[in-house]
């Protein structure tokens, strides 16, 4: 399965109206989950949610090049 870099974020209880809506809200979701800790607590919540999505996805060849893409910039 190859890296999808296509918006892919949907929210199946919600209908959306604009493509990129529910990544927006991931992405409020991400910020909020981070409001009220400090430096060393956020990288820990960082860390464990790159754990969890990364065993959800499971494909290594998959999470080879996202983190090779993400070091990169690209």
């Amino acid at each position: 399965m190859p890296l999808n870099l296509r918006p892919n974020f949907h929210d199946p209880d919600r209908r959306r109206f604009r493509d990129y809506s529910a990544g927006d809200d991931f992405y409020e979701l991400l910020i909020e989950s981070h409001r009220g800790l400090d430096e060393a607590q956020s990288a820990k919540l960082n860390a464990r949610l790159i754990l969890l999505l990364a065993n959800h996805i499971g494909d290594l060849s998959v999470l080879r090049e996202a983190v090779e893409r993400a070091r990169d910039g690209s």
